[in-house]
């Protein structure tokens, strides 16, 4: 209890400005005592402003005030602290180098709790109180965090705080800027302005909300994406190695069973071979024995005697010799070493051109969202593609030329050699380059029948079935410029395409997109049709041309 009472004459006689017991103590007109020393150093802060005001209730005086000692408050002070009253314990909360002061405080100032606008001042809790009681005209000051910029809200011209804003000049102003210099402006008060601003920045913060919200959803497609692209490779992984490993597995199975097939055969001629030989011992033993027989005889030397026994001697028998059967030199299984080593070869090419295709594929993987298709030429040419002729896969009455960029079909027959890639029947021809990716090309057609074609590398070549010719079967694409008009055809499905006529026509393929699109080209591109599909292996351009007509693959770059 008595040291409630301490502390409670401990915050009755100490200053309101240093928050220490009384040094020489004033009063001032408004009754608030300060020491001497606090109150006119907080005057002499205030020399410029020619008002002077109380700390504790504002009010302001003019001129400065004469401040005479308060006898009877300084002798009370003098008998408290012989009774033991000391000034107030240091437990304060002073401020540091990064803290915003009490304006209040003298020496070792307080952390400032609040600014003041209107005050321009920050107090720490202590001189903070008037401006919390309710019955003070300080209660409707308006109170926010602490900030050392206060200064700023002070007009340098009037040294009036500026509650005023220009909207013409976007500046904050005090009352007598609105008249003078600014006289005429679209002025309006700070917090209308600041209701204003306030409103455009919620709409800002919604708009930059919503575009958190969609930026969330979109990584979160990315991230599934990015488990999709990883569960996806892995089990692609996991095929191909599993396939491929059952290739292994075939290659040697069948290795095996050449090896079986050798061997077997190799045991059926050596024991042909050593058959033959052993009968051939056996004759050259029982000819040894002929012969040995032959020798007694001619040794006899009696005449009788050796013509009593020459006619017992057994006739001699047929010859086995080997020169009644002829021996091949040893090339046998070298024939067969021969055909294996071709298998090799025929393998190695199919895994050459398998791995580039599959490489293609592969690098055309593309999980983002793709691009839009271009509108302009100069948008299309970007994806330009340069395409050359196959003589190989040319008909036999087509006649390439310009760098087998361009196609006639000619009356007479062309010297093409033999070649399993050509178009037996039908007057077609396919590209050199296989298409992946994004590409375009361009074909001026000449007068006559024309067919603008895509086409997967396998589509049959020979015989005159609709499997060979372009759009007639599920490989192949194409578009026919004939009798001022046009058609798609796909799997023997015709799709009448409207659009203006034109010599060239434009191709544009995004492979990992499905997208074919085929163009009229002029002054500007018009889409004639676009084929949205699924494309599972790499495609090649080609042409069918008939009856004297031409076709010319452009060259763009």
């Amino acid at each position: 209890m008595a040291q409630q009472e301490n502390q409670l004459d401990r915050e009755r006689f100490s200053c309101w400005i240093c928050l220490d017991l009384l040094k020489d103590p004033v009063t001032t007109v408004c009754r608030h005592s300060y020491c001497k020393s606090c109150i006119n150093t907080h005057w002499d802060k205030e020399e410029e402003r020619g008002s002077y005001s109380c700390p504790q209730c504002r009010q302001t005086f003019t001129p400065r005030p004469v401040l005479g000692k308060n006898t009877m408050l300084a002798d009370l002070v003098d008998e408290l602290k012989k009774t033991g009253l000391q000034a107030a314990p240091a437990d304060h909360c002073y401020a540091g180098p990064e803290d915003v002061a009490c304006d209040v405080c003298t020496g070792r100032k307080l952390k400032a709790l609040k600014s003041c606008l209107n005050c321009l001042d920050s107090y720490c809790e202590k001189h903070l109180q008037p401006h919390l009681q309710s019955s003070a005209p300080l209660k409707k000051h308006k109170l926010v965090e602490p900030s050392e910029k206060l200064q700023e809200n002070i007009c340098s011209r009037h040294d009036e705080v500026m509650k005023m804003f220009c909207r013409t000049d976007q500046q904050c102003i005090c009352y007598l800027c609105s008249v003078e210099e600014h006289k005429g402006h679209d002025t309006v008060s700070a917090a209308a302005e600041r209701t204003e601003r306030q409103r455009e920045l919620g709409l800002r913060r919604q708009t930059i909300q919503q575009r958190v919200q969609h930026t969330e959803k979109d990584v979160k497609l990315l991230q599934q994406e990015e488990e999709a692209v990883n569960g996806s490779a892995d089990k692609a992984v996991e095929d191909s190695e599993e396939i491929f490993t059952e290739l292994i597995r075939l290659l040697e199975k069948r290795s095996s069973a050449v090896e079986q097939q050798i061997r077997s055969q190799q045991e059926t001629e050596v024991s042909r071979v050593r058959e033959l030989q052993e009968r051939l011992e056996q004759e050259i033993t029982e000819l040894k024995r002929k012969d040995h027989e032959l020798k007694q005889l001619s040794d006899t030397e009696d005449h009788n005697q050796f013509l009593h026994n020459y006619p017992s001697l057994s006739p001699l028998s047929g010859s086995t010799h080997s020169s009644s059967f002829r021996i091949r030199p040893l090339r046998d299984f070298e024939d067969v070493t021969a055909a294996v080593s071709q298998v090799r070869g025929r393998l190695q090419d199919i895994l050459s051109e398998t791995e580039t295709e599959i490489l293609q594929i592969v690098s055309q993987v593309d999980v983002l969202l793709r691009q839009p298709e271009p509108e302009t030429r100069a948008d299309f040419l970007r994806y330009s593609q340069e395409i050359t002729l196959d003589p190989n896969t040319a008909h036999t009455c087509l006649l390439l030329s310009e760098g087998n960029r361009k196609v006639t079909c000619m009356i007479e027959v062309q010297s093409h050699s033999d070649h399993p890639d050509r178009f037996t029947n039908w007057p077609q021809v396919l590209s050199r380059e296989s298409l992946t990716g994004r590409c375009y090309w361009e074909v001026e057609v000449g007068e006559g029948v024309v067919f603008v074609a895509v086409t997967y590398k396998n589509i049959r070549r020979a015989g005159g079935s609709h499997e060979c010719i372009f759009g007639y079967n599920d490989e192949s694409w194409s578009l026919d410029c004939y009798r001022n008009s046009y058609n798609l055809h796909h799997n023997s499905i015709v799709t009448p395409v409207s659009g203006p006529l034109s010599s060239r026509v434009g191709v544009y393929l995004d492979h990992s997109a499905g997208v074919l699109s085929f163009y009229r080209v002029s002054d500007t591109m018009t889409l004639l049709h676009r084929v949205q599909t699924t494309f599972t292996h790499s495609l090649y351009a080609g042409v069918w041309v008939h009856n004297g007509s031409t076709a010319e693959f452009c060259k763009l770059k």
